[in-house]
């Protein structure tokens, strides 16, 4: 083979790998970074019992599907089931973060657990141990931020004993 059909062949596989090795997503440091900062506004907010605080962090058709509850979908089913969350415990607890990873441009996941104590209202019981392992779906939305897409959790607490 001559010199110049070599190059040109090499041309056409590298520009035939390039559109695939750009479809590759790569969870870059900014990534890491800004979904970080939502990870812990998000414990932040949790901590205060801040609805609206919460709500800043999801996006607009957004999915909350807590343990043993049917999903909210939306908006307004998110921030009434927080309403109620808020209204029914304080939480005091913090965020560790096992996992995140970028699965496009504007998709990633970040997998989480967290430990921490739960105050249930309007009880005489001290504060009892909380411990949770999250699945958070992020989207990144028109304006840059990365947002809940969805977000689900699920207790690694012991089961309780019958009395």
């Amino acid at each position: 083979m001559n010199k110049s059909f070599r190059l040109a062949l090499a041309a056409a596989a590298f520009s035939a790998a390039v559109p695939a090795l750009a479809a590759v997503p790569m969870t870059g440091d900014a990534t890491t970074a800004s979904i970080t900062r939502q990870l812990n506004r998000y414990e932040q907010a949790l901590n205060a019992a801040d609805v609206e605080r919460v709500m800043a962090l999801y996006s607009d058709d957004g999915v909350f599907m807590p343990q043993h509850s049917p999903p909210s979908v939306g908006r307004a089913a998110v921030r009434e089931a927080y309403q109620r969350v808020f209204g029914a415990i304080r939480l005091d607890i913090r965020f560790r973060i096992d996992e995140i990873s970028q699965l496009s441009h504007d998709w990633a996941f970040a997998r989480t657990r967290s430990t921490g104590t739960v105050k249930v209202l309007g009880s005489d019981q001290p504060p009892g141990p909380e411990a949770n392992q999250e699945l958070f779906l992020f989207h990144r939305e028109a304006d840059g931020q990365w947002r809940f897409a969805r977000y689900i959790f699920t207790t690694t607490n012991p089961p309780r004993r019958p009395n």
